[in-house]
């Protein structure tokens, strides 16, 4: 005689129990997709800065305050100071027209003084005026130009 299982499903409950995992594995993908579009988003967030130019960053003010910034200019001449056996330095840049105060801790790049380099800070620019730039990025000069600009060096 065939009696049945007593410890055995019926059908229906395997049905619910499969449909209840499959229901679990596209919840959790999900959840995963959504977090991490959401640490993508902040990602891309933290690291996104502007670029401006000098002018640019003067007009704007207070709402340039305390926020990641990507500036460009020309090393102001006679404006660089070191302390003698230290890495922080004082410096300002200019696009021609305006100019800014900058400081910056560590080693400068090889073509930092060449008077026709471009100079690209990172760093955030305070309410008082100074640029604190974590990061120096020198644009090499171009070796076409127009006539009468001289030539790079």
């Amino acid at each position: 005689m065939n009696q049945p299982d007593p410890y055995a499903l019926p059908d229906e409950a395997i049905e619910k129990s499969i449909l209840a995992s499959k229901g679990k594995i596209v919840i959790a993908i999900g959840v995963f997709i959504i977090a991490m579009l959401y640490l993508g988003f902040n990602a891309f967030q933290g690291a996104s800065s502007y670029y401006l130019t000098i002018g640019e960053l003067i007009e704007r003010g207070p709402a340039a305050y305390d926020k990641n910034l990507r500036v460009n200019g020309n090393l102001v001449p006679a404006s660089f100071k070191r302390q003698q056996d230290a890495t922080l330095l004082e410096f300002s840049i200019t696009d021609g027209e305006n100019s800014i105060y900058a400081k910056y801790q560590g080693v400068v790049p090889d073509l930092f003084f060449n008077e026709h380099s471009e100079i690209l800070l990172e760093g955030k620019y305070g309410p008082n005026g100074i640029f604190n730039a974590h990061s120096i990025i020198v644009k090499c000069p171009s070796k076409y130009q127009g006539e009468g600009e001289g030539s790079p060096t």
